[in-house]
C-alpha cells in the first residue's frame, strides 16, 4: 500500500516518468513538470529517495534505482493507455 500512497500524491506519477526518460537535474525536472512549484517536486523527490524508488547522484542528477525501473516497468501499461488517452482527448479539442 506504501507504494499506492506515493504514487497517489500529485505529480508522483509525472515525476517517476520524466526521470525514467533518463537522469535529470532537478532544474530539468521542473522544466520537464512544468507548473510544479520547486517545494512541490523537492518534496516529492525527498519521498522517492526514502522510497527508495529515485537515487541522485552528485554528477548524474536524478535516476531510478532498481526498485524505481521494476516499478516503472510495472506502470508501462498505465502509460501506454494514458498517452492513447491523451491522444483520443485531443481529437476532440
Amino acid at each position: 500500500m506504501a507504494a499506492f500512497d506515493l504514487l497517489g500524491r500529485r505529480w508522483a506519477m509525472r515525476i517517476l516518468w520524466e526521470i525514467a526518460k533518463g537522469p535529470c537535474s532537478f532544474r530539468e525536472l521542473q522544466e520537464r513538470c512544468g507548473q510544479m512549484s520547486p517545494t512541490s517536486l523537492n518534496l516529492r523527490l525527498k519521498e522517492m529517495r526514502a522510497s527508495k524508488i529515485v537515487t541522485q547522484e552528485a554528477h548524474l542528477g536524478y535516476r531510478l534505482t532498481e526498485l524505481g525501473e521494476e516499478l516503472n516497468h510495472a506502470l508501462g501499461p498505465l502509460r501506454i493507455w494514458s498517452e492513447k488517452w491523451a491522444a483520443l482527448s485531443a481529437d476532440d479539442r
